[in-house]
């Protein structure tokens, strides 16, 4: 393979994966230690990704767990996960795929850990995130952006 073939191969590495934000509030510590009723525990996420250099781009998962009992907060968890990646000589079309599905694909395991070791050095059972279908959520969100665009389209 020559050296100008060679450089016009794809290239997706992970160049750092990191813990971008980390917060946990237990607000009726320690009396909420007395309970024995299972919390209502509440999770939403979000993840975006965007160019920072040429041909690095930072993807960003961000997560809230709420966890409830009646109406007393018991705990809540924010965690955002990072990456910096880099990806090169992929199609411009295919980029948005990769930081929305392959990225988050590699940052959930990391992150899953992240919130189930905080959770328990807070007191509590570990929090043991399911398996996510990011690809569902991307194309999901694609299909969304659709509809919107075309509702907003004027005749």
């Amino acid at each position: 393979m020559s050296e100008q073939e060679q450089s016009n191969q794809p290239v997706f590495s992970i160049e750092k994966l990191y813990v971008k934000d980390l917060s946990l509030e237990v607000p009726g510590a320690p009396q909420v230690y007395r309970e024995r009723e299972a919390p209502q525990v509440d999770v939403s996420m979000n993840n975006a990704g965007k160019a920072i250099g040429d041909g690095y781009y930072e993807v960003v998962i961000n997560i809230t767990i709420t966890a409830k009992l009646k109406d007393k907060t018991v705990f809540l968890v924010e965690v955002a996960y990072g990456g910096v990646f880099q990806v090169r000589n992929v199609p411009e079309s295919e980029i948005e795929m990769v930081l929305g599905v392959t990225c988050p694909n590699i940052l959930f395991p990391y992150l899953r850990e992240v919130v189930s070791e905080t959770v328990s050095r807070a007191g509590f059972p570990p929090v043991i995130l399911h398996p996510m279908n990011f690809e569902a959520i991307y194309q999901a969100r694609k299909q969304g952006d659709a509809q919107s665009k075309a509702g907003t389209t004027t005749h």
